[in-house]
């Protein structure tokens, strides 16, 4: 499980309005019968129009300043194992995104209780991926990537007159490197853009700003988890704390599924990882045979070795540790290992 939380962009695309990004949401519903769209939903509706979306959302601003974000953007990412545990269930989705926004409401600290009732959001689930330039795929493809293009251009050079060689040569030596490249995918080269297999699912969710009631601002980017300050002589509650909120869908997805939970696929071991990699490491070591056997499984499936070391915390290489720290970290980002 991955979860991002952005705000609304201020400047270039996504200035005032949320208009265009919900736009961009639409990107699957092209071309789509009227009754096969891919409509929002929230907490008590099932199928809500994009125009509703926009206008309730841009209505939503009381008290806000002109460069203060209005929206903000969650994008919740189920692991390819997660989603085979939900046999891809759109519906379980929905009902795991309702639950999952009451922890969300939970992290605002304030003066009063947060419910989800208070929270104003429309979530929409979209089915397909890309490759991108941050998965590994790519990125060990692009040294064959790199020659390709170059023997492109020379190919380009020879059709328009301006170099002298075998054009069949060099056109043979693309075909040989396209074949060669280490990720391919029904028989081609991946690149960035090209669809993915698989169970991709995942959930967009625009948050407003604002509460329900268009009265307190809710701001999941608070610098701190919990804060008071002084206004007009009263002290006031704020923050957000994304590690509960974080940890707390983690759970709610387990309970609510009924799903086993790997080591390595916890928001604890990201942490862990992050802060202090020789802890991680011990802590992967020291998991159960059977434990560690699906622990290794699941990082080798995102291009990550775990390096044989011995258990000897002094004779832990550093060098080894920080090449897995490296991994681990371009996995997350590309979300290629649901954590």
């Amino acid at each position: 499980m991955y979860i991002a939380i952005t705000r609304q962009q201020l400047g270039g695309n996504y200035r005032g309005s949320v208009r265009d990004l919900v736009d961009y949401l639409e990107k699957e519903n092209v071309d789509r019968a009227p009754e096969l769209e891919e409509l929002y939903f929230n907490q008590g509706v099932d199928r809500i129009e994009s125009e509703q979306v926009i206008s309730q959302i841009d209505a939503n601003t009381a008290k806000l300043k002109r460069k203060d974000p209005k929206y903000y953007s969650l994008v919740v990412s189920p692991s390819q194992r997660e989603l085979k545990h939900l046999g891809d269930d759109p519906e379980k989705l929905r009902a795991y995104t309702k639950e999952m926004m009451k922890a969300y409401a939970a992290a605002f600290y304030r003066d009063h209780e947060v419910s989800h009732k208070d929270i104003l959001y429309f979530a929409k689930i979209e089915r397909e991926r890309t490759f991108s330039d941050k998965d590994r795929e790519v990125r060990e493809n692009q040294a064959h990537a790199r020659q390709i293009l170059e023997l492109k251009h020379r190919v380009r050079a020879i059709d328009r007159g301006e170099a002298v060689g075998n054009r069949n040569q060099l056109q043979a030596k693309i075909n040989v490197l396209e074949k060669d490249a280490p990720h391919q995918l029904n028989g081609q080269r991946i690149v960035s853009g090209m669809k993915k297999e698989g169970p991709q699912s995942h959930i967009h969710i625009i948050v407003s700003r604002m509460d329900i009631h268009n009265k307190h601002s809710l701001s999941p980017g608070a610098r701190f988890r919990a804060s008071e300050t002084k206004l007009h002589g009263e002290t006031i509650k704020q923050g957000f704390d994304r590690d509960q909120f974080f940890r707390a869908a983690e759970k709610t997805f387990d309970k609510q599924f009924g799903y086993r939970r790997n080591f390595v696929e916890t928001y604890h071991a990201r942490n862990l990882m992050d802060k202090n990699p020789k802890q991680f490491f011990s802590a992967l070591l020291g998991l159960p045979t059977s434990e560690k056997q699906v622990a290794r499984h699941l990082l080798f499936k995102a291009g990550i070795k775990v390096p044989l070391i011995p258990t000897n915390q002094k004779q832990m290489a550093y060098k080894a540790l920080m090449q897995l720290k490296k991994g681990m970290g371009k996995a997350l980002e590309s979300g290629s290992i649901g954590i």
